[in-house]
């Protein structure tokens, strides 16, 4: 990955922090962004915080376009940002409740793509890799908003790789199961954690996918579920 420029959207969260160090360990240029994100947080000097919000347009082009801006160019995007709410049945999700899981799955999703697709396909070889959920394919009782949202980014995503395949630019996504994360941890405190996919694998799949090694899949939605199956 040496010369490469990545963009990592919520570097500092459970997954991205270990997808940020994995690509810094890789000897990329990596971008770290999110709301809080902070230069401290990771010690790298191949490692830049740019503070930013993708939930609107303006943002996500406001973040790209500074990427650009201080390193030239972008290979890579990976995106990592998603957020998970559940409990109730469809009947009983509020409008609130559905809004939000769109906005954070699909939406923030749809606008940092809209904003990086034009600079990756201008380098050639660009790479894109999302975070999906498994629960895009195997939606469970009291999750169908964010089950409704994984899914149709799991969509957005495919159509991204057919209709960038020209520019040699590629877009998977990814589907973990439950990870191993701090926040999983305190969310489900009785779990068998040690059936839970371990972030650092899903990171090194997705440094995988960046290299040369990845460069003929495209489209793919790989499942990583780890021991649950």
């Amino acid at each position: 990955m040496q010369g490469k420029v990545v963009l990592v959207t919520g570097a500092d969260g459970g997954l991205g922090t270990y997808v940020t160090q994995t690509f810094l360990d890789a000897g990329a240029t990596v971008v770290g962004t999110s709301r809080k994100i902070r230069q401290s947080d990771f010690k790298s000097p191949n490692f830049t915080a740019i503070a930013g919000e993708i939930s609107t347009r303006e943002g996500a082009k406001a973040l790209v376009d500074q990427v650009v801006g201080r390193f030239g160019k972008m290979d890579v995007l990976a995106h990592t940002v998603g957020g998970f709410a559940g409990g109730q049945p469809v009947a009983e999700t509020d409008d609130e409740t559905f809004q939000r899981m769109f906005d954070l799955n699909l939406n923030c999703g749809f606008y940092i793509l809209r904003a990086a697709i034009p600079v990756l396909r201008k380098g050639g070889g660009g790479r894109i890799l999302a975070i999906g959920s498994r629960a895009a394919l195997e939606p469970g009782a009291g999750v169908g908003a964010y089950s409704a949202s994984k899914a149709a980014m799991v969509s957005l995503i495919k159509t991204v790789a057919l209709e960038n395949k020209d520019a040699g630019l590629t877009a998977n996504v990814i589907l973990p199961g439950t990870m191993d994360t701090p926040a999983n941890r305190r969310a489900m405190p009785n779990a068998d954690a040690s059936k839970w996919v371990r972030p650092a694998a899903v990171a090194g799949l997705m440094a995988w996918l960046a290299g040369d090694s990845g460069k003929d899949v495209n489209g793919a939605v790989i499942p990583v579920y780890g021991g649950d199956l």
